[in-house]
């Protein structure tokens, strides 16, 4: 340490002494079963970690437990919920209690007084169990059904016992009593009952309907029909910990504990969002403390090692046990062999020495021939020669790089070092040795039989120098699958900046416009001004990427599996997006320089609208945001769709511009879409007349483009802002005519 830091008076560094421990603490997720000098426990019940009682002894406020002494004995709830909770598993359940929905008639009218329960766990880290509950109708004639926020999920129907409301019965088997399973991972629900053919006529007592604990529901009650006076019923709820609390739980050897994503995969090797933990087998007690998996001692039973008139030793061991082969009436004989025995180990140890030093010897030229293999399969040789010829001029652009290097820039392919994944492998962010930040991408597996138009596309695209297009800097070959490195562009994907908050740097129509911009124009350089044409195949929001600046740059080519068509340009067979694929590509199954056209019309809808391209919050029949926003031209709704962002920042003529020009990408027929450079040319020109609305042109260029764009207008109905005129008109020969 320095002298200052030496230096420092003993006040300071007892401190900074006492803030690490509680750090420490923090981190390690509460190694004892008290926090703060209190006990975990509220009435009968003890509160295990991750959930608590006192401020730090919880891993997060969903999972914080108010104690309520003010209903006699203390009772438990869930603070944010305001549930009463009955117990807790660490085996990722809770059972709490939860109200009631009743229906009753009213002075023997139709009309009916309703009840009905409205706790909703949406976002929260727990949902319904569907193994556990069940949905329940009590009541004459029911006709209930369970409604969430996607629809209809469940219902059931009941019939009266000689139209009189039954009172003793013991089973729900559809007479004054229903029941019904309930989906996987409800979080939220609201539940009707009609009674006597769907009204109250005459019905003198009231309906219930309710999600309910199965096991207490046909297990603890003598008489089911005694759920109507109870105004809340125990429910069974899952719980699980977001993957970004991970680092409040340590999971390590030492613990003797796992941790799992919901759908089963490892803690380290995963991007699910939340996960459980459960002691390993032969360990007992909480997964969630460091050191909380006690070894079981399953020696206690002193019958486990007894076989037939001889009893041996029973030996506990980590996790488990094992039965001595000797009787405990031979332990001199044993002592022997463990003499024996333990003279042999060192003498087999040396032996052990130098087979480890020759394995070692082997591994290493093994793992030399493999590289070589590897390089070889991969193309590698093929690669050399073509950089190293005469009219390749790539060299110095184009970097081999060794696989050592690019694990050691990437901590070993560190989950934490993840960028992102797709269809063509995952991305990792690296550092080299000489300081410089690259994006790192693990392709699949790449085909052999196209290992020639690999290394094509590999020196072609080596050599595009664009700046608004992802540079490629280089490659490593030596590994199973090819090892492809990128710049890395820091400000995260388009899609991250649209529909994510960023107070930092907010989103504006003229960043909108900006973006588009960029993206149009590295797209006509990619098909008309490189060497080789290439067609980009995926273009949307996720594969444009935004650097310091926020200036927009077109990744992810997928060149692993690049193909050559009519021997004129370069194609990646990427499986394309659903939303961005052109509708004439299902057809004939020709990918076109007017199928990227359409996929970017798509794009400059997403940045009018700030809507996804495919949602499943419209109708169904226009989820795909290209139709809708068709629909909504045709039906003259533009403004209606904008994106308020757009509509605040944007004059009403720049927006109709930009639809008209999104509007003819889509056109369903790809002869008829413009050429991306067209469509730049468009775009310059409404930034152009942005610059300078209310300033007299002089520039014959901006005249021109004046012209250009009022010809687009032509169609184009005057009055946008009373609503029921606005939009653009159109031709419904290009789009069918859709209802959404």
């Amino acid at each position: 340490m320095g002298t200052r830091e030496r230096d420092m008076g003993m006040p300071l560094r007892m401190a900074f002494l006492l803030w690490s421990m509680n750090v420490c603490t923090k981190a390690v997720g509460l190694g004892n079963s008290s926090c703060s000098g209190a006990a975990a426990v509220c009435g009968n019940l003890t509160i295990p970690y991750p959930f608590g009682i006192e401020p730090g002894c919880y891993i997060d406020d969903w999972f914080a437990i108010g104690c309520n002494h003010t209903l006699g004995s203390p009772k438990p709830f869930l603070r944010r919920l305001d549930l009463e909770v009955l117990d807790i598993s660490l085996k990722g359940t809770l059972r709490v209690n939860y109200p009631m929905t009743s229906w009753c008639p009213k002075n023997g009218t139709k009309n009916a007084t309703w009840s009905e329960a409205n706790v909703t766990l949406e976002s929260s880290p727990f949902f319904f169990s569907k193994s556990r509950n069940i949905f329940i109708a009590m009541g004459c004639g029911n006709w209930a059904w369970l409604r969430s926020r996607v629809g209809l999920i469940g219902g059931c129907m009941s019939v009266c016992e000689k139209d009189t409301i039954q009172t003793n019965g013991s089973s729900c088997n559809g007479i004054d009593c229903c029941k019904s399973t309930i989906p996987s991972d409800l979080d939220v629900f609201t539940s009707n009952v009609l009674g006597k053919s769907g009204n109250f006529s005459g019905a003198k007592d009231c309906n219930y309907g309710s999600l309910v604990d199965q096991k207490w529901f046909e297990g603890n009650l003598t008489n089911h029909f005694e759920v109507r006076k109870m105004s809340q019923v125990p429910v069974v709820l899952n719980w699980e910990i977001n993957e970004s609390l991970s680092s409040l739980v340590k999971e390590t050897n030492s613990s003797h504990s796992t941790c799992q994503f919901a759908n089963g995969s490892s803690l380290l090797g995963n991007m699910s969002t939340t996960f459980t933990c459960t002691c390993d087998s032969g360990f007992e007690g909480n997964p969630y403390l460091v050191d909380g998996c006690q070894d079981i001692d399953e020696c206690v039973d002193l019958e486990l090692c007894s076989f037939y008139d001889l009893r041996y030793d029973c030996v506990n061991v980590p996790g488990g046990y094992y039965c001595d082969t000797v009787s405990v009436s031979d332990h001199k004989s044993r002592n022997k062999i463990i003499i024996i025995g333990i003279s042999t180990g060192i003498g087999l140890l040396f032996l052990f020495i130098g087979g480890w030093w020759s394995h070692k010897v082997v591994k290493k030229r093994k793992n030399i021939k493999r590289k070589e293999k590897f390089f070889k399969q991969n193309g590698g040789l093929l690669l050399q020669q073509q950089l190293s010829s005469s009219d390749v001029t790539v060299e110095k652009t184009t970097k081999l790089f060794n696989s050592k290097d690019l694990e050691k820039a990437t901590d070993n392919f560190n989950v934490n070092r993840i960028l992102g994944q797709g269809g063509q492998g995952t991305v990792y962010k690296g550092m080299l040795t000489d300081g410089k930040i690259v994006a790192i991408k693990k392709s699949k597996v790449i085909d052999e039989g196209k290992l020639e138009e690999f290394v094509n596309e590999v020196v072609i695209l080596s050599q595009i120098n664009h700046r608004n297009v992802v540079k490629l800097l280089g490659c490593c070959l030596e590994t199973e699958v090819p090892l492809l490195v990128y710049e890395f562009i820091p400000n995260g994907t388009l899609s991250q900046y649209l529909y994510d908050q960023n107070e930092e740097f907010p989103a504006t129509w003229d960043m909108h416009l900006q973006i588009a911009i960029k993206v149009a124009g590295a797209l006509f350089y990619l098909h008309s001004a490189a060497s080789t044409p290439i067609y980009h195949r995926d273009i949307k929001t996720t594969n444009i990427l935004l650097d310091d600046k926020y200036r927009a740059k077109i990744a992810d080519f997928g060149t692993l599996r690049s193909i050559d068509v009519d021997q004129t340009h370069l194609t990646t067979t990427v499986q394309g997006t659903f939303g961005y694929l052109d509708p004439e590509y299902f057809q004939s199954s020709q990918f076109t320089e007017k199928s990227d056209v359409y996929s970017f019309g798509v794009v400059l809808v997403e940045l009018l609208t700030g809507e996804k391209a495919i949602s499943s919050t419209r109708t169904k029949e226009c989820r795909s945001l290209a139709t809708y926003f068709i629909h909504s031209m045709e039906k003259n709704n533009l403004f209606d769709i904008i994106d308020a962002r757009v509509m605040k920042d944007a004059k009403q003529e720049e927006i109709i511009a930009v639809a008209n020009l999104a509007k003819m990408c889509l056109n369903m027929k790809g002869k008829k879409r413009p050429t991306m450079k067209e469509v730049a040319m468009q775009l310059e020109a409404v930034q152009t007349l942005q610059k300078s609305p209310n300033v007299q042109q002089n520039h014959e260029e901006i005249e021109y483009a004046k012209i250009e764009m009022y010809e687009q207008w032509d169609t184009v109905s005057t009055s946008t802002m009373s609503g029921a005129d606005s939009g653009v008109a159109s031709s419904s020969s290009s789009h069918p005519l859709l209802s959404c």
